[in-house]
């Protein structure tokens, strides 16, 4: 079976993504992106969902642990334009991401 990849994002975001060739839907708020990351959760055809960083950041607690529970679609946040340089390093992601997977955090050497 395949997966389809959908994308969701700020309108201009959006915009883009369409452009790139993705399916794209836009969310101009974060309440909006969990309406349309629910909406995308309850299909069975979809495998991955890219979620710009800036509305999965401000996601509600309890959307991100339901996320969290399921293996499928997997939700991979982006990183959107932005006009100042990230205050967070590469190994901060990194450690970020194994801290949601793992549930504790991992020091890196």
């Amino acid at each position: 079976m395949s997966w389809r990849i959908e994308a969701i994002g700020r309108p201009e975001i959006a915009a883009g993504l369409g452009l790139a060739g993705l399916h794209a839907r836009e969310a101009a708020t974060v309440t909006e992106a969990a309406e349309r990351l629910r909406e995308l959760g309850r299909d069975p055809e979809v495998g991955v969902i890219l979620l710009e960083d800036t509305l999965y950041e401000h996601l509600p607690e309890e959307l991100h642990r339901a996320l969290g529970r399921r293996a499928l679609p997997m939700v991979v946040p982006f990183p959107g334009p932005r006009w100042e340089a990230r205050p967070e390093s590469a190994e901060a992601y990194v450690i970020e991401l194994l801290r949601q997977v793992v549930g504790y955090r991992v020091r890196l050497r």
